[in-house]
């Protein structure tokens, strides 16, 4: 579905990411997990084609990324970023609709196969009883999964998360995970929380500054010499007994005592 093949990303004189190579493939859920500042939101910012990079081969369904038209890649991957433009006074069917635009001519109508589209979207994130509501009224995780809608009426191939979860609590953080991870497109997503990259993604990509430090499963790459490295904190990496997936504790070598 996506493959990168040794790829640079230079704004001016700093390099933001080096030597990047990695593939996802269909039905795969990979994370992108590392500190602020290694560059995860950039990768996706290159992948969805709003950066070029400087080296390096991007392929998306055997194709050099280049080489898509902006209409034609609106209609192969869609994204959820983790901030949106505001939505003012427009209902949750306007919203989810916004999707339909990548596969329509200027002035097009919606035809009633369309609406049955975003009526299904709308079902499938929880939201088809909110059909007519407006988007104010709606709660953070609500508003989330109004964003995925939109994106599955996009009906891509491949769908982008940035820190989708951020300034969730933590039940809409699981539900938004639990929702696309069942929605049986390959996923690509940046994830601040480790323990829940661990909990939902097949395969995990770790940057730091710009460089892939390492690229495989959980297990593979949730190593807790690579999290020290990476991190600056001494961590234990355990399995839980009853969710048998792994759980990342960060340390800090000393705590001052709470007076």
């Amino acid at each position: 579905m996506l493959e990168l093949s040794a790829v640079c990303l230079r704004f001016g004189a700093k390099q933001v990411l080096h030597n990047i190579s990695f593939s996802l493939q269909k039905g795969e859920f990979i994370g992108i997990i590392g500190p602020n500042g290694a560059g995860k939101s950039s990768l996706l910012r290159l992948i969805q084609g709003a950066l070029s990079a400087q080296s390096g081969q991007i392929l998306l369904k055997q194709r050099q990324l280049s080489s898509f038209a902006t209409a034609e890649l609106a209609r192969t991957l869609a994204v959820v970023s983790q901030t949106a433009a505001p939505l003012f006074a427009l209902t949750v069917e306007q919203v989810a609709s916004m999707g339909l635009l990548p596969h329509k001519s200027w002035f097009e109508l919606n035809s009633s196969y369309d609406s049955a589209q975003v009526r299904l979207a709308l079902q499938k994130v929880g939201l088809a009883g909110k059909y007519s509501d407006v988007v104010d009224t709606l709660s953070g995780g609500e508003i989330q999964r109004l964003y995925i809608a939109r994106a599955l009426v996009q009906q891509p191939s491949l769908l982008l998360l940035d820190e989708p979860t951020n300034h969730l609590d933590v039940q809409y953080q699981h539900q938004i995970l639990q929702l696309v991870k069942a929605l049986g497109i390959p996923l690509l997503a940046c994830l601040h929380d480790l323990n829940l990259a661990a909990m939902y993604c097949d395969k995990l990509l770790l940057l730091n500054q710009g460089e892939q430090v390492a690229f495989g499963s959980p297990a593979e790459v949730l190593q807790p010499q690579l999290m020290q490295q990476v991190f600056g904190l001494p961590c234990e990496i355990a399995l839980h007994p009853r969710l048998h997936k792994l759980q990342v504790t960060f340390m800090p070598a000393s705590l001052e005592p709470v007076c």
